[in-house]
């Protein structure tokens, strides 16, 4: 991926960041977005002091201004981007009846919103260089998740938008794929920063249950987003790959937590908040 541009966004989160490592180890620039410019900023300099290419951008996904400055700042600093990792999410868990208006709508602005707006802004530089690759970070979540209505309707419109811009985008020589992770060990997954009630439980069931035994880890996402973004890839298009070790966790029973669900505003790149 030498001469490949990469942006990808909720770059601090755990997939993100693993996920920027990985395309930086591969030989692409990669351009780190998200609200938490400090830390992205930090990754930026691991990458960079390691080697690779790296810009860090602050930017908030759900703002269309936002979003054209920081292509503007990717343009300007490598010219334009080649790969999109769609990886920017935020959770709002609860039960339907105890959801808020603001718990929907903070859920699809960031998830789906924050997708599409993306897209859009990259992908004329995709159809100038007739070569691209728009990866969106579902989740097993969009098969149904207790508690996460919000969640799983934005994570099925998300692959559905996959689907349709894989129709209208492929005649550009751009590519357009999901990943839905399972159950992975990142911060927001896991309790730091706000995290789910019972996840060490869940985590504890998934490494029981699912046929490889163990929990997912950032680093097998971002192996799947990296191969999607090559060009062994380029006859795959319109997919949702799920990256989940055998067992959907949408299949798990989930664990007792007071009023039936936990309640969440944790923020993390990783998008898989299931």
């Amino acid at each position: 991926m030498d001469e490949r541009i990469a942006v990808v966004t909720g770059a601090a989160g755990g997939i993100g960041s693993a996920t920027a490592r990985c395309l930086a180890g591969a030989g692409a620039a990669v351009v780190l977005a998200d609200v938490q410019g400090e830390r992205v900023g930090v990754l930026a300099e691991e990458i960079t002091s390691g080697g690779g290419r790296a810009l860090a951008v602050e930017c908030d996904v759900t703002d269309p201004g936002h979003v054209k400055a920081m292509v503007r700042s990717v343009v300007r600093e490598f010219g334009g981007p080649h790969i999109l990792v769609n990886n920017a999410g935020v959770v709002r868990d609860g039960a339907l009846h105890a959801m808020s208006e603001a718990d929907w709508d903070a859920v699809h602005a960031v998830n789906l919103r924050g997708a599409f707006l993306c897209a859009r802004a990259v992908h004329k530089h995709m159809a100038r260089a007739r070569w691209g690759r728009v990866l969106n970070l579902s989740s097993v979540s969009a098969l149904g998740a207790h508690g996460q209505v919000n969640y799983a309707a934005a994570k099925a419109g998300l692959e559905g938008m996959t689907r349709a811009l894989a129709v209208e985008l492929g005649p550009f020589g751009i590519t357009v794929n999901a990943v839905a992770p399972g159950f992975i060990e990142t911060p927001m997954t896991m309790g730091s920063g706000g995290g789910k009630p019972g996840s060490t439980a869940r985590a504890a069931l998934v490494a029981e249950t699912a046929p490889v035994r163990r929990t997912g880890r950032p680093e097998d996402v971002a192996a799947t987003l990296a191969f999607l973004a090559g060009d062994g890839a380029s006859y795959i298009t319109g997919q949702t790959i799920h990256v989940d070790g055998g067992l959907p966790l949408g299949r798990l029973p989930a664990p007792e937590a007071p009023h039936g669900i936990g309640r969440s505003g944790a923020v993390d790149g990783a998008g898989a908040g299931v």
